[in-house]
């Protein structure tokens, strides 16, 4: 385990806490926390340790702990620890945006309504967040002509009130007026207080008192006042509308939506208080520890409620999977908002609907991450270098091949080629390959026959005029990529051996692990850094690969499930077949069927009709209706 000893036994305490691994230079490189500080440490030193929590121990120099008093003590403890000292080994957040709050100065004389991003003050009162910096503009808009509090900046209502006379906001009613003294601080504070309560999801009241006020003034014949109550009404209800409804008004609660692959995770999270959504936000984890789904969930929660919570604290966190140590998050919250808290999987109606809509956001967000990635020119020209120094290949692998096969207890065998040129998807060059010489389940076969196809086509191209090249297989790989570890590395090298390409076309084989990248030669694996953009390469090759080759199995699968049983009956050939099929409704369709209605389809002969009735009813009389 490289420099780091076992701590001596009997040393650790049986109690809960963090403990930080350290390295040869004193830097904390992993905070943990631990119901029991002893038993955790233990585990450290077994000798079947996850491939990211081995580098880790591997990498440590010592060891530390702290013992708390209990295990939210010890939450929070790791959480204040892991903020001071950004440890490499733990998982990282990124937002993926700065998303836009409505502020209130409440520490200003004159409070303020604003729009901002970036770092909050402690004091000041926040709305938020929200999607977009515009639907909140629009929003502060409708309530100025209810709600008339300034918006302009502190040299600015200084300069007007020097002047003695007020700004334009004044003059259209979306401001009260404070630099001009034409409101007293008392009405002032109202009117601030009004607003926040109706921030705050409270709206009834307010649009009662205006409904009230507004038919008041007509009674009394004040037409003028009138109107302008109903437009600012109007406004109120406009500004309500923006606020969706997706609960009962006495609801506050938190919906998480959580996309993940091996490398990153994406979280989308709606706010919802009083039944209405408030606000949203959405961020990236980097999995740089070994995390399963449930850890994943707790992560997501102390990202998320660590951080200041303008919103205040749900009664409900929706998740979309049980976090690890659930009771320990529900004392934490509860804790934080003085309060039962609940975290639970909505399973039926319309919470899981929304839950299912915030995940779709999750989706669409990590789609956006990864194709930002990937289509820019500067990450693809550092990954395909990096790709070039880790695997010490002689040049920058500009068309990189990956091959993976797919296949159901042997039936069904395919091969897939995925080609990257310059760092991006050149599907004109996608093959699929139906193998033929296969016997059962045999993935080694599989490839042999796979790589020598598409080799020996490279070949018999080379040794064509390069006027007769026909573009099918006319260009090496510069990096030939197999899935499946060293099994599969060695059927590639002795493919290059037989074709004697072998000193021509570098070869590496991907681990199940990414991080890991097997090579000829090479007892151990190359590990490629966290965070690298050659790292997140092989990723999207990988990806690419599985998906392609379960595609294409996937559609033969199809068609022999659909043409077995429909397969040798007289008179039905495919044409029939695909239109009897489309018009019944499938397969199991047409089996079910009665003479009459295959007699029925006018297209259809009667004899043939008669055929495809026997077929599936044997013993019955072909002329019975």
């Amino acid at each position: 385990m490289g420099a780091l000893k076992r701590p001596a036994a009997g040393s650790i305490p049986d109690a809960p806490g963090s403990y930080q691994f350290l390295d040869a230079e004193g830097r904390v490189i992993y905070v943990g926390k631990a119901k029991s500080l002893r038993s955790r440490l233990n585990n450290y030193f077994g000798s079947h340790l996850p491939l990211r929590t081995r580098q880790m121990v591997d990498a440590a120099a010592s060891v530390e702990w702290i013992q708390v008093a209990n295990e939210v003590e010890a939450l929070m403890l790791e959480f204040s620890l892991i903020q001071r000292h950004r440890p490499r080994f733990n998982v990282r957040y990124t937002d993926d945006k700065s998303y836009p709050f409505l502020c209130v100065t409440m520490l200003d004389e004159w409070p303020r309504a604003m729009v901002m991003r970036g770092r909050r003050r402690k004091g000041n009162r926040y709305f938020g967040p929200y999607g977009h910096a515009y639907a909140i503009r629009d929003t502060l808009d409708l309530l100025l002509r209810t709600f008339p509090i300034r918006t302009c900046t502190d040299g600015k209502f200084r300069r007007y009130a020097s002047l003695g006379k007020p700004c334009l906001l004044y003059h259209i009613e979306k401001c009260s007026g404070p630099c001009v003294g034409d409101v007293t601080p008392d009405d002032y504070a109202t009117l601030v207080a009004d607003l926040l309560e109706f921030l705050e999801g409270d709206t009834d009241p307010v649009i009662d008192r205006l409904t009230a006020e507004m038919t008041a003034a007509a009674d009394e014949q004040e037409y003028e006042r009138a109107a302008r109550l109903r437009d600012r009404l109007d406004s109120v209800r406009k500004a309500v509308e923006t606020q969706q409804m997706v609960g009962s008004r006495s609801e506050d609660f938190d919906v998480i939506g959580l996309v993940e692959d091996a490398l990153e995770a994406a979280v989308q999270v709606f706010f919802v208080r009083r039944g209405r959504v408030m606000g949203r936000r959405g961020f990236m984890i980097d999995k740089a520890e070994e995390l399963d789904r449930a850890e994943l969930v707790s992560r997501t929660l102390e990202r998320l409620y660590f951080d200041d919570n303008p919103l205040g604290w749900p009664k409900t966190v929706l998740v979309p999977d049980t976090p690890a140590e659930a009771a320990l998050y529900t004392e934490w919250l509860t804790e934080m908002r003085g309060s039962r808290v609940q975290i639970r999987v909505p399973q039926r109606g319309p919470k899981r609907a929304l839950q299912q809509t915030v995940t779709r956001n999750a989706e669409e967000s990590f789609t956006r991450h990864r194709l930002k990635r990937s289509t820019d020119h500067n990450s693809r020209a550092r990954a395909l270098n990096e790709l070039q120094e880790h695997l010490a290949l002689a040049e920058a692998p500009l068309r990189i091949e990956c091959y993976d096969m797919s296949h159901l207890s042997g039936q069904d065998y395919v091969g897939s080629m995925v080609v990257l040129e310059d760092g991006l998807p050149k599907k004109a060059d996608y093959r699929r390959f139906r193998l033929r010489s296969v016997p059962g389940n045999d993935d080694f076969a599989a490839m042999h026959e796979v790589l020598t196809r598409r080799l020996s086509g490279y070949l018999e191209q080379r040794a064509r005029p390069v006027t007769e090249r026909d573009g099918r297989f006319s260009y090496p790989p510069q990096l030939l990529l197999v899935d499946g570890g060293k099994g599969q590395l060695g059927v590639a090298v002795r493919v290059l051996q037989e074709l004697g390409l072998d000193d021509e076309i570098p070869t590496a084989a991907l681990a199940k692990q990414f991080e890991e990248v097997f090579l000829p030669g090479l007892a151990e694996p190359v590990r490629l850094p966290r965070q690298s953009e050659a790292l997140y390469m092989l990723q999207r090759i990988r990806d690419e690969s599985h998906r392609f080759a379960i595609s294409y199995h996937r559609t033969l699968r199809g068609k022999r499930m659909t043409g077995s049983a429909l397969d040798g009956i007289a008179g039905l050939g495919p044409v029939r077949k695909a239109r009897l099929t489309k018009e019944l409704g499938g397969v199991r369709a047409v089996q079910r069927a009665e003479l009459h209605e295959l007699k029925a389809l006018g297209w259809l002969p009667d004899a043939v009709a008669e055929n495809v009735h026997a077929a599936f009813h044997p013993g019955g009389h072909a002329g019975r209706e």
